[in-house]
């Protein structure tokens, strides 16, 4: 049974918690940050769920600190803070999907299905290790390198990258890599995947004199060494 961490204020938790319920999740509750942060630590959990706007501590808080003490739990941000930037913010601290209130339920337990399928995956890949060139990419390890250079990747630059070089060669559609990596669906704004691409180059390729991570014009992205 899918077990759910459930951080918001009182109302709106009472009427998620219920319906999450009603679909056989499991829910555990918290109602302010700190609470929040200390079950999350303290227990396991198949996804956490928390609104940037909490009490005590915010959401930006609890996602960096949780991150920052190795916690590996999925987190889904709701909040009513829409925009690329606060997207883009969310998912770079390490977020693996943001969803902007008001929201559809129907749609929420879309995206908790997306994100439980693509982590659940990740935790037993068919292959490993991956490499292109000078680049190499432990998937299991989360880490990647270049040359004897450890890259410093964000979790959402290294989910990004994974996903390209498990395609080295095809061009990557953006509607593709927002669904894939973000769990957004085909036609959203393209801006976070493009926000994203430029730091994964910053890192990946402008440091070194081989170019790999390549833009196709109206179609997408791809790990290459022929161009």
């Amino acid at each position: 049974m899918t077990k759910i961490l459930l951080i918001d204020e009182p109302i709106a938790a009472s009427y998620l918690a219920s319906g999450l319920r009603e679909e056989g999740m499991t829910v555990e509750v918290a109602h302010d940050g700190e609470a929040g942060l200390k079950a999350l630590l303290d227990s396991a959990h198949d996804l956490a769920i928390f609104d940037v706007m909490l009490r005590k501590m915010d959401g930006w808080t609890l996602l960096t600190t949780a991150r920052q003490a190795g916690c590996k739990t999925p987190i889904l941000i709701l909040t009513s803070l829409g925009g690329v930037d606060n997207c883009v913010r969310g998912l770079d601290l390490g977020a693996e999907d943001y969803l902007v209130k008001p929201f559809a339920f129907s749609e929420l337990l879309a995206r908790i299905r997306n994100v439980l399928r693509r982590t659940r995956f990740a935790l037993s890949p068919v292959r490993t290790q991956f490499e292109l060139a000078d680049l190499r990419v432990s998937i299991l390890d989360r880490r990647a390198w270049r040359g004897d250079d450890q890259l410093e990747l964000t979790p959402k630059e290294f989910d990004l990258l994974s996903a390209l070089i498990q395609h080295a060669g095809d061009v990557q559609a953006r509607d593709d890599l927002a669904r894939d990596v973000w769990g957004m669906t085909a036609g959203v704004d393209s801006n976070v995947v493009e926000v994203a691409i430029q730091r994964l180059r910053a890192k990946l390729d402008t440091p070194y004199p081989i170019t790999l991570l390549h833009t196709v014009r109206g179609v997408g992205y791809l790990l290459d060494i022929r161009r």
